[in-house]
């Protein structure tokens, strides 16, 4: 049971505002607002959704803070996922607050911010875990806590009406690689303290027990090294795991094997964090994907990233033949260290399907256990929930199911469903001196990135995108008179993506004629000829002859030139 909160002092009003990270996987970012002092927690991306065709990355709407940018003390990042730091690079294109995190993230951050130009010096400062940073009226405390990534925090605010509590993404492992074990009796002493708010990460809310340690997985390479001794092995796992893949060049190492790594977010982070100390590569066992082809397969183990299927990642041009220095043969090995994110399924299916036909034995986690979550169990939020006795909860991270099955377990630690606060990105949660409660909605959303283009993608867009992608496209070119009357030339009918038009000439030769019939109906007939009602009826009259014939409904485009 949590003990008896203290009463909050009567001191201003704290507001919670979540721009991304609830209802979905990805995108977290969270504002806390006390009076006129801002800190954002996380600045994450998402991946497109299968309705989404054509678009490389989902941010959040940041409109509220532009609107807001002189409040906003800092952007404090948990750690170095993309999820969590992906969209601060276009952040940084209207706005530049101070961005604390630690080494490893900042060194993330900074590969990445080369690939943009930003019209100012970004605030790049670094913090370690036990470090506190004083923004106005709000204190940040980073406190260090285990994840799928090195230099991950959670972090604390301090605020004049008590402690806010954001987990960021955590586990408890208690036989880390890095030796060093989640900060739990920082953890107790602030439950001591009293907790105001914990804002609770909820990925893997619905899983009982505790999350293995990931030294589970380095027995796992070690049996598959011994196993396949003959064999070169492909390992791909998220580029971001640096204990992962610390793990597979010291069993590499140990087996005498050469590593060489491939995947440019591999180069970058490897690189990122061996200069930071994070890495550590015996001498002489790390080789340029170049020099390959010098050692015997049963020599060489490769590092690659495609471990969600990606098109274009590295693996996925391997699978399919089309990677310059790696062919993969009945003489390899291929590891999937890492588990599909939600909707990337089929992609990895896809990669799987491909290596197996070209008889390439592949190794996943139903089959071998080669990956472990970075995320707490029900047993691990259980923990958190009673070392810090919060007198608030607010589920974060997850789906709508995610957030639902983190109630239950605040509601099985003793916390009152009204100090329970299940929310939605855009609404803001309020807490004062007389307790907390809902009050209103903020500007939110998703903004999608596509090439260079940031945000000019929107629903109507998608839809034509959508509508090309299932029915196709047909163009009508004609050329007419309108003072006198008269049709110049076509109409012309082009097809994509429709019908072939070799094998559907009569079709196509039909509907010129019908779309032919409709304008010299309106250049004999119409007293007042508009270009643009010419348009709609020859998309009009087209349309439904061609859901009559086909039963399909391709986007119709006339194109109509007056002379």
């Amino acid at each position: 049971m949590p003990k008896k909160p203290k009463k909050i002092k009567d001191m201003g009003k704290i507001r919670i505002v979540p721009l991304g990270g609830l209802g979905e996987i990805g995108k977290n970012m969270t504002v806390i607002e006390y009076e006129n002092d801002w800190v954002v927690i996380d600045c994450g991306l998402g991946f497109p959704e299968e309705d989404m065709p054509g678009i490389d990355l989902v941010i959040p709407d940041i409109s509220y803070l532009e609107a807001n940018k002189e409040k906003i003390k800092a952007v404090l990042l948990t750690h170095g996922h993309e999820d969590h730091i992906g969209a601060i690079p276009y952040l940084l294109r209207t706005i530049n607050p101070p961005i604390y995190g630690t080494p490893l993230t900042l060194g993330i951050i900074r590969n990445k911010l080369e690939e943009h130009i930003l019209p100012w010096n970004p605030e790049l400062r670094t913090v370690n875990a036990g470090t506190k940073v004083r923004l106005g009226a709000i204190t940040a405390e980073f406190i260090h806590v285990n994840h799928s990534i090195a230099d991950a925090c959670a972090i604390a605010l301090h605020t004049p009406l008590g402690i806010l509590l954001h987990t960021g993404d955590f586990k408890l492992d208690t036989s880390p690689i890095d030796g060093e074990m989640m900060d739990i009796v920082r953890l107790g002493e602030l439950g001591r303290e009293g907790v105001l708010m914990l804002l609770c990460e909820s990925t893997n809310s619905e899983r009982p027990g505790f999350t293995p340690s990931e030294k589970k997985v380095g027995a796992s390479l070690e049996s598959i090294f011994a196993t396949h001794s003959k064999k070169r092995i492909i390992i791909a796992t998220f580029s971001s795991n640096v204990h992962r893949v610390q793990q597979i060049i010291d069993t590499s190492a140990h087996h005498k094997r050469k590593v060489a790594i491939t995947g440019r977010s591999m180069l970058n982070i490897v690189k990122a964090a061996t200069e930071l100390g994070y890495m550590k590569i015996p001498a002489g066992v790390l080789v340029d994907i170049n020099e390959i082809k010098r050692y015997r397969p049963s020599e060489v183990t490769i590092i690659t990233t495609g471990s969600q299927g990606e098109p274009m990642s590295a693996l996925y041009r391997m699978a399919f033949s089309d990677h310059m220095q790696v062919s993969l043969d009945v003489n390899d090995v291929v590891v999937f260290s890492a588990s599909a994110i939600p909707g990337n399924e089929k992609l990895v299916g896809r990669i799987i399907n491909e290596l197996s036909k070209n008889n390439v034995e592949v190794l996943h986690d139903a089959v071998v256990e080669v990956h472990v979550s970075g995320h707490a169990c029900q047993e691990e939020i259980k923990l958190m929930l009673a070392l810090t006795k919060p007198r608030y909860v607010m589920p974060v991270h997850g789906e709508s199911r995610h957030l639902a099955a983190n109630r239950e377990l605040a509601r099985y630690m003793g916390i009152s469903d009204k100090n329970i606060f299940i929310s939605e990105i855009g609404k803001v949660l309020e807490i004062d001196a007389n307790g907390a409660r809902w009050n209103g909605t903020v500007t939110a959303g998703k903004v999608l990135v596509d090439g260079y283009g940031v945000g000019d993608v929107g629903n109507i867009v998608l839809r034509d995108r959508r509508h090309l992608a299932q029915d196709g496209l047909i163009v009508v070119v004609a050329t007419v008179d309108t003072e006198e009357r008269l049709l110049l030339s076509g109409p012309d009918i082009v097809s994509r993506g429709f019908v072939y038009v070799r094998e559907a000439e009569e079709l196509m030769e039909e509907a010129r004629s019908i779309a032919a019939d409709c304008l010299m109906d309106i250049l004999d007939y119409e007293a007042q000829i508009d270009r643009m009602q010419m348009k709609k009826r020859v998309k009009d009259e087209l349309t439904k002859f061609l859901y009559t014939k086909t039963k399909r409904k391709p986007m119709i485009l006339p194109v109509i030139m007056n002379v």
